[in-house]
């Protein structure tokens, strides 16, 4: 597997506008942890080996254990392993990265608010949609884990 480019070289103005949408969620308030945990589902939808290879490693060193970083794509068999409010973000995730599927349901919608207020919901879907776009540059421009 080889880099087709580096699209930070090719064009720095884009990386920077992601960056932006970064640092928007670093400011949104929402909880690290979680937001690791869109990271990796929406990356293990998508396929994306180079974010799913940083963002486990972002997700320990928050002091996720082993157990909850490999049992991620496997959520809704996990039982109690993960919180209710963790489930309906990831089932959102899930939802919104694949919209073209099923659009986010009304329940669905209904269960996240159950959690989180209207700010935060939409935080929550500014979450899913950056980690969407990081997936789609690093597939599309070839990066893989360790290439930068």
């Amino acid at each position: 597997m080889s880099l087709r480019l580096n699209y930070r070289e090719a064009n720095p103005e884009s990386f920077e506008t992601m960056i932006k949408f970064e640092s928007f969620m670093a400011k949104s308030g929402l909880d690290k942890k979680l937001y690791e945990l869109i990271k990796i589902r929406a990356s293990q939808i998508n396929g994306c080996a180079f974010c799913l290879d940083m963002h486990t490693k972002d997700l320990r060193k928050l002091g996720e254990t082993e157990q909850r970083v490999h049992l991620i794509s496997v959520w809704r068999e996990t039982n109690d392993l993960f919180t209710e409010e963790e489930k309906a973000v990831l089932e959102l995730t899930e939802a919104v990265t694949l919209i073209a599927n099923n659009g986010v349901p009304q329940e669905l919608y209904e269960k996240v608010r159950t959690f989180f207020n209207e700010k935060q919901y939409v935080d929550i879907v500014m979450a899913i949609n950056t980690i969407n776009s990081w997936n789609r540059i690093a597939i599309s421009t070839g990066m893989y884990p360790g290439c930068l």
